[in-house]
């Protein structure tokens, strides 16, 4: 009777199987772990202190690691326990060039802040940082959607310079549309945070589950509160220009275990 429920648990959890994202060990990228058959309990894995997402696939375990953009090419240790043993995993990282992007800001104080400005930023990073080290429960569906129509004006992780200064390399993708264009959630999830923001203006936070946080930025319109369930296609804001832009955009980051990752790894492949 154990043996024919453990099956039974194993089938049911491969007709709910999660799509994956792309594996990509590289910085910025999202390592895909196989952590063996899901014919036991969903077993923990650990990058240092911090949890990873472990979702089912086709009747096995994988474990999805966010790679941090500065990453060095040697391998990252994760560690995973089961109901009783623990193992080590070693995760090559491989390595990858991202081009340059230079950008004329008009609004001098958006590139070299005032010291009350400062202040504020100061202690939106601390909100921030909180928000992005969340981990809940629920399972991830981590095939996206595209939130917003329009071209891709700029990929994840271009070196970026305003004026003539470096900055911090560009950590999500962006969707060029006009002012009020619909930005819509890629994946069900719950809204975390709303906000004004002095470099990303008006934002939105979603959480997926297990540390997979979505994050939308520049808008001109916000249609969610903290806290509301939200489904996949279902519209959140409208396209706009708020906070440190050049034009009306939408910027849409993605973070895994706290590590902001190249967000077209989430997207449907045909």
């Amino acid at each position: 009777m154990k043996q024919l429920s453990v099956l039974i648990a194993a089938l049911l959890l491969a007709a709910q199987a999660f799509a994956l994202p792309a594996h990509a060990p590289v910085p910025g990228g999202v390592a895909v772990i196989d952590l063996g058959p899901a014919a036991g309990a969903k077993p923990q894995a650990y990058w240092d202190k911090q949890p990873l997402a472990v979702v089912g696939e086709r009747g096995r375990w994988f474990a999805l690691l966010g790679i941090p953009l500065d990453a060095l090419p040697v391998p990252l240790e994760i560690r995973v326990s089961g109901t009783s043993t623990a193992t080590t995993i070693s995760v090559p990282v491989g390595t990858k060039k991202y081009p340059e992007q230079r950008l004329t800001i008009k609004e001098k104080r958006k590139v070299e802040p005032s010291p009350e400005d400062m202040a504020r930023i100061e202690r939106e990073q601390a909100h921030t940082a909180e928000l992005k080290r969340r981990f809940s429960t629920a399972n991830p569906d981590t095939t996206f959607a595209r939130p917003a129509d329009g071209r891709l004006s700029s990929r994840f992780g271009l070196r970026r310079f305003f004026n003539g200064l470096p900055r911090n390399p560009h950590n999500g993708l962006d969707f060029a549309a006009p002012t009020g264009a619909p930005v819509r959630a890629p994946a069900d999830g719950t809204v975390i945070d709303t906000g004004d923001y002095f470099f990303n203006g008006n934002s939105i936070f979603i959480d997926h589950g297990q540390g997979l946080i979505s994050i939308y930025m520049h808008l001109s319109r916000i249609a969610v509160r903290n806290g509301q369930k939200v489904r996949q296609g279902e519209r959140i804001g409208a396209v706009g220009a708020t906070g440190r832009s050049t034009g009306p955009h939408l910027h849409w980051t993605v973070i895994l275990n706290d590590t902001p990752v190249d967000p077209e790894l989430f997207l449907a492949r045909p």
